[in-house]
């Protein structure tokens, strides 16, 4: 995954510098001088994704048993209180998207987190004490409650809708944000201004001191002795849900050599084993940094996948892809960065910055890339947000053989009255120029699911398809057809299995010689990466309104982001959640509130009244009533007995006790009926309706 987070702060320790986010609001130490009261709050974005534990208030035993509301409440009013004193403005960006393209990404995380569920109950059994702080796993409604309880705060949330990283990047860029707060090694090559550590984020218990980390990626840069301008290609190279570990596998070992202590298990019981990571991002640091031509990525490709024995075409796409995609990231700032307080290195970027200075973003030159980001008016999210063309890679350095040419910025030039100006403040103007409007972008570029296999690995075991598991629907003659197709009939509906992988777990000293600590995973205990999507019947017809209304929503963070996958995708993904797998009483939660979720897919697709209109013109037209096509909703989860690799297919029920008005009456209806039809429809939904 790009560069992770824990490999700077555990080999750069230099960019990892603590701060107290009042003292930057404050202005303090800025330049020397005297402080001074900024124009304008700091202005920061927080990840929710990565920042779920603090925003609940850290690791608190509670969360074993469902979580606290009222202890939630106390800590986000005591962080809103210690912003609004301390001219901090937050604004939390939810992930909302479903992302097919990380989908073996979430299948493996989903995997591990029910192996902690299980180790969690399995404590809780044996010790009757609450279990580390290690194995946190926010129960499945935490994200949604944090978002309620921070709306009541008046703290500024929204949601992304397509693509999570990329739209947080955008939005912190395009909106103005001096900083984020994140724990995503996704972010950590981005030229954004600042970036600072979500799980280092503390209250004081006084509510007067926030303190976090912030990450310097040029010291970063420095440490690895890289040109930030060749960061899309060095994350390219490390692996990422584009182009997975497993393609670049033969690579890494490659780069090691025969004579490389770790050789010896580069194959091992005839299953693919990947290097450690900390060996690989130095190894790939080096192939980079030597690279001749960084604009001939068709060149960089041919070297990298040499050695690959097939579906090398495919590989050099994605390779395109993703630096592509970690381009789009890299541009410059749309507005120009302040001159540096400190000298600079041969990167052009400030080295010595003392704790607590807030040290400018990373100034990398104009890039060459076709495509722009979509601008959002009023601060909105965009509908899709992707804001590169990958199939015209971006020409990431200047057109002078490769070499890095530094911008011509004068530090010296520093006005009088700006050296007593907070930095962040000359960072970035708090309302910068907006252009264009949301746009869609062809699916063709973002395929649904992975189509990633370690091919280089003709020997290896690879993982078994998953096939379709659960209750499914009866459909009739037509649905039997459907599912004979999605059973495998068509290879084109699903992904190619792919291959199973494993990281060595062993360190190597600077002279050389293996660590005593050596382990190695088994791999057929793994999660594999490989899933089987399903082709399914079209989704019926949404009233535009309605679709705008849930888009609006869903961007706002003030709906839940099931219902617009639902509409739009047709298909949803469940978290694991804390249950006992050993007990029998009770079946798993996925399948426990499936019949209410099935009414609420009805209810979401007009099901009952749109049957009702169709046997009506039936019967005026004196006909048979006509066969219907079932809604089935794709739900991924994961619990026992079932993987998360392979989704169920779930059918929308309408009421049989009444028939509930369509989704747009329901929502938009303004009368007291429709209130009433309102509060009918959630009874019936949770079959409370006759009590």
């Amino acid at each position: 995954d790009a560069l992770p987070i824990y490999y700077i702060e555990k080999h750069c320790p230099s960019a990892v510098v603590p701060v107290e986010l009042q003292k930057l609001a404050r202005g303090s130490l800025v330049g020397g001088g005297r402080q001074r009261p900024p124009q304008t709050p700091l202005r920061l974005l927080v990840d929710a994704d990565n920042c779920l534990h603090r925003l609940y208030g850290g690791f608190y035993t509670d969360w074993v048993s469902g979580g606290q509301w009222n202890h939630m409440l106390g800590y986000l009013a005591a962080l809103a209180r210690a912003c609004f004193q301390g001219n901090i403005e937050l604004c939390v960006l939810f992930n909302g998207a479903l992302e097919k393209g990380r989908l073996h990404e979430w299948a493996k995380r989903q995997g591990n987190e029910r192996q902690t569920a299980q180790q969690i109950v399995s404590h809780l059994q044996n010790k009757g004490t609450p279990p580390p702080k290690v194995w946190f796993l926010p129960p499945v409604c935490m994200a949604h409650c944090i978002r309620l309880a921070l709306l009541r705060f008046h703290i500024k949330v929204a949601q992304s809708i397509e693509d999570h990283h990329q739209e947080v990047i955008a939005f912190c860029r395009e909106n103005g944000f001096h900083g984020l707060i994140a724990y995503d090694s996704d972010y950590a090559l981005c030229n954004i201004p600042y970036y600072f550590s979500a799980h280092a984020l503390k209250l004081s218990r006084n509510g007067k001191s926030l303190t976090t980390s912030q990450y310097l990626m040029h010291e970063v840069a420095k440490q690895l002795d890289l040109n930030p301008n060749r960061f899309p290609i060095f994350a390219a190279l490390l692996g990422n849900h584009i182009l997975p570990d497993e393609d670049l596998a033969a690579f890494h070992w490659s780069l090691l050599g025969p004579e490389h202590p770790l050789a010896s298990l580069k194959v091992r019981a005839h299953q693919l084993v990947l290097p450690p990571c900390d060996v690989v991002i130095k190894a790939v640091a080096d192939y980079v940094r030597n690279i001749q031509d960084t604009t001939d990525l068709n060149a960089i490709a041919k070297d990298v996948f040499h050695h690959s024995q097939s579906r090398t075409d495919d590989k050099v796409t994605r390779f395109k892809r993703a630096v592509g995609y970690y381009s789009s990231s890299n541009k410059p700032l749309p507005y120009q960065p302040p001159p540096y307080l400190a000298r600079t290195n041969q990167f052009g970027v400030p080295v010595g910055v003392p704790h607590f200075v807030p040290p400018q973003m990373l100034n990398i030159p104009q890039t060459s890339i076709h495509g722009k980001i979509v601008a959002h008016h009023g601060g909105a999210l965009g509908h899709s947000l992707y804001p590169y063309n990958p199939s015209e890679p971006a020409n990431l350095m200047d057109a002078t053989g490769g070499k890095y040419v530094p911008d011509q910025n004068n530090y010296s030039n520093i006005p009088n009255e700006g050296k007593h100006t907070p930095l962040y403040e000359r960072a970035s103007p708090i309302n910068p120029a907006q252009s264009g409007s949301p746009n869609h972008v062809d699916s063709t570029y973002f395929p649904t699911s992975s189509t990633s296999s370690s091919s280089d690995n003709d020997d290896g075991n690879g993982g078994a398809p998953n096939h379709v598991s659960g209750n499914k629907p009866s459909w009739g003659k037509k649905g039997k057809q459907l599912k004979n197709q999605s059973s495998g009939k068509k290879a084109g509906d699903q992904t190619k299995t792919e291959g199973s992988s494993a990281s060595v777990n062993k360190t190597v000293d600077p002279k050389g010689n293996k660590s005593s600590n050596v382990q190695i995973p088994c791999l057929l205990s793994m999660p594999t990466r490989n899933h089987m999507d399903i082709t399914t019947p079209p989704l019926p017809p949404v009233a535009p309104e309605v679709l705008r209304v849930a888009e609006h929503r869903h961007k706002k963070g003030l709906m839940y982001p099931y219902i617009y996958h639902v509409l739009t995708k047709g298909e949803i993904k469940i978290q694991v959640a804390i249950e006992d797998e050993i007990n029998k009483d009770l079946p798993p939660a996925a399948l426990l509130y499936r019949p209410v979720r099935q009414y609420v897919y009805g209810v979401l697709f007009s099901l009952a009244e749109n049957r009702k209109k169709t046997e009506r013109l039936a019967f005026r037209k004196n006909r048979l009533p006509p066969e219907y096509y079932p809604v089935i909703i794709k739900e991924w989860a994961a619990y026992k007995g079932k993987s998360p690799q392979t989704p169920e297919l779930v059918e929308a029920l309408a009421f049989r006790e009444w028939t509930c008005p369509n989704l747009k009456k329901l929502w938009l209806g303004k009368a007291v009926e429709d209130k009433n039809r309102r509060m009918r429809a959630f009874l019936a939904c949770m079959r409370s309706e006759e009590h």
